[in-house]
């Protein structure tokens, strides 16, 4: 019985942390970086023809020298979050 609930719990647990926050884009996303779009404030353009949660991909070469590509959204005061960055390996390595 206790391992059951125990279980459950946990179960529960997993379930409130896939769910929460889905869609909703209310966080402050993550810090911009140089390179960033919104690194020296938001655009002064606004993306007036862009739906309101699309989102758009950027690419650039951080100050490291790592390429880096941000996944921005675009909000409904029509200002850009940062939804996501990824970092690109500097060295392939083969097997050849």
């Amino acid at each position: 019985m206790k391992r059951s609930i125990g279980l459950g719990l946990v179960f529960a647990v997993m379930l409130t942390g896939c769910t929460t926050g889905a869609g909703n884009y209310s966080s402050a996303g993550l810090a911009p970086i140089p390179g960033s779009i919104t690194y020296s404030g938001q655009p002064r353009t606004k993306l007036t023809k862009s739906p309101v949660g699309s989102s758009f991909p950027h690419s650039f070469t951080d100050q490291w020298g790592r390429q880096t590509e941000e996944i921005y959204i675009i909000r409904p005061d029509r200002s850009l979050l940062i939804a996501e960055r990824h970092y690109r390996p500097v060295f392939a390595l083969d097997d050849d």
